[in-house]
């Protein structure tokens, strides 16, 4: 989840959040539609910047919001991608619009989670290239990791499901990926105190070095100054605002790109890699 990324789905948020109602959406304090496009602008720059290439999803003024999140709907692996199935009701639209996009990219879809299976990408990291850390609960559920082991046993991946807590509840955003973030090889952010604790061993056996970001900061952030997306080992972008956590990747040997997010990322409750899908890194 951290060599060169090369290849990135990413949706350019347009009327559909322009015109979205924060309660159906559970959008918090501070959501602004037009300036979280203006500022979803600035990340797509930086990531156009690093040379990667977007395959973009249009956002027709469908109303789905979230769709702009392109890291749920879909998991891609070497040999193609897998089409999720949302744990969120208002997002159930999207993995079509990502089974379209592969297919217009040629990318293989390998399957796809069916009823009553439910799968985020926010829930899935690859610990190495033959095993997957799936989170379990509100977004994720065992009859979806099931069906995911499934699809990717045929490949030599293992499936391992961690129980996650309730957090904020169940109108809230939590996955796995909201508690650990890969920065490079063997180094990861963690939030600590919400990590499960097999998942926690997992890591420690495996070799993992883990950066833990500062309680107060994880609060204020709605867990967001954890959410950071590895553009190549140890060069990453973060939500700006919050110092001590890009102090801590720095010094873990991490270069660490800032950009304004407090009217997207923190009410919407996702952050850089929530906001892309990668299909390709190198």
């Amino acid at each position: 989840m951290t060599p060169p990324l090369k290849r990135v789905v990413m949706r350019a948020p347009g009327e559909s959040l322009r015109s979205a109602n924060a309660r159906d959406w559970h959008y918090g304090a501070g959501f602004d539609g037009p300036r979280a496009i203006e500022q979803f602008g600035v990340f797509a720059d930086l990531v156009t910047a690093s040379g990667a290439e977007i395959i973009w999803i249009d956002d027709s003024g469908d109303g789905l919001a979230d769709a702009m999140f392109t890291h749920d709907p879909s998991l891609v692996t070497d040999k193609g991608a897998v089409i999720l199935r949302m744990g969120k009701p208002g997002r159930m639209a999207e993995p079509d619009l990502h089974a379209a996009a592969y297919e217009a990219a040629g990318i293989p879809i390998l399957g796809r989670i069916e009823a009553p299976g439910t799968v985020e990408g926010g829930d899935c990291i690859w610990i190495d290239t033959t095993t997957l850390a799936v989170g379990r609960g509100v977004r994720t559920n065992q009859a979806g990791i099931a069906q995911l082991g499934q699809i990717l046993a045929p490949l030599g991946v293992s499936v391992l499901g961690f129980d996650l807590p309730l957090g904020n509840g169940a109108d809230a955003c939590l996955h796995l990926m909201s508690v650990m973030s890969p920065l490079s090889d063997k180094l990861a952010l963690v939030y600590a105190p919400m990590l499960p604790v097999a998942f926690w061993q997992l890591l420690k056996d495996r070799g993992y070095t883990l950066v833990e970001a500062p309680g107060d900061e994880f609060a204020s952030s709605n867990g967001l100054n954890l959410n950071v997306l590895a553009l190549s080992p140890g060069k990453v972008i973060m939500v700006d605002g919050f110092p001590k956590t890009r102090a801590l990747m720095e010094k873990a040997g991490c270069h660490v790109t800032v950009f304004n997010a407090d009217a997207l990322c923190i009410p919407c409750e996702g952050g850089p890699t929530c906001l892309t899908r990668p299909v390709w890194r190198e």
